[in-house]
């Protein structure tokens, strides 16, 4: 594993454990690279319960219950469908916290509108989801899929950080 990501997933799962959080995964080109993650990490059972891989627009229907009308209007790479996606998962999850990726990996698959390496993410908590975008360009469909990893474990290590004060205040 990168060891960026494992970095980053063991201090996700060192702050959740502090603020005694739990979390969940909602992915889909990341194919379950998040989840990994955090589960390679020592003592994740105690904070990680579900990760979910919606790959397929029927899987985020049937399993995040993002609404297929969002689907068709928005298309499955969107901030709409991912919100929808964190949404979901910490629905499914009965979680504090849920982060979901979805995006266009490559090679294959981009348009103008929406060029390979397109990436969409949300978080979403009691507080409320927070969506990023991000345009990795045609780094090739690994190191997309990587940089996305970061990235979402990287808003998780935010969101924490964010959940953790508010609690304390």
């Amino acid at each position: 594993m990168d060891t960026e990501i494992a970095r980053l997933a063991a201090s996700v799962v060192a702050k959740a454990q502090v603020s005694g959080l739990t979390l969940s995964t909602a992915e889909s080109c990341t194919g379950g690279l998040v989840a990994a993650a955090i589960t390679g990490v020592a003592g994740s059972s105690a904070v990680f319960g579900t990760g979910l891989v919606t790959y397929s627009n029927e899987a985020k229907t049937r399993l995040l219950g993002v609404a297929p009308d969002l689907l068709e209007r928005h298309g499955a790479v969107s901030r709409e469908v991912a919100e929808a996606m964190a949404a979901g998962a910490l629905r499914a999850a009965g979680s504090d916290l849920a982060v979901s990726i979805t995006g266009i990996a490559g090679p294959g698959g981009g348009s103008p509108e929406k060029p390979v390496g397109l990436v969409h993410f949300a978080c979403a908590s009691r507080d409320g989801i927070v969506h990023a975008e991000h345009r990795y360009g045609a780094l090739g469909r690994e190191a997309v899929r990587t940089a996305s990893a970061a990235t979402a474990l990287r808003m998780i290590e935010a969101a924490l950080e964010r959940l953790s004060q508010a609690g304390a205040e």
